[in-house]
């Protein structure tokens, strides 16, 4: 395993940890889950999600070659994609807590 499969596969997995976690407390804001607001899972969410971005996109800025040269560059991709998508998640449950008082 090369350095830079490692590092998507540890951004990759930041990013899923981050959609997980925005998923719970997006289910947790709208009162399928508990009664808490889910505010601190947001906040982890935004924050998981965005080391899964950022490490994913030095990743892919790093790979000097394409898919399948050892470089990381599609889990890469994979991981700035995910690491979104919690940042999206935790970005609604915030704003679903702050309209909701």
């Amino acid at each position: 395993m090369t350095s830079g499969r490692l590092w998507s596969l540890v951004a990759a997995l930041a990013g899923l940890a981050g959609v997980v976690v925005g998923g719970l407390a997006l289910a947790r804001s709208t009162g399928r889950i508990g009664t808490g607001s889910g505010r601190r899972g947001a906040v982890v969410a935004l924050a998981a999600g965005l080391a899964g971005a950022v490490i994913g996109g030095l990743v892919v800025a790093a790979a000097d070659g394409g898919p399948g040269t050892g470089y990381g560059i599609v889990g890469g991709f994979v991981a700035l994609v995910v690491g979104l998508a919690g940042m999206a998640l935790g970005g609604l449950v915030l704003a679903r807590s702050r309209r909701a008082g």
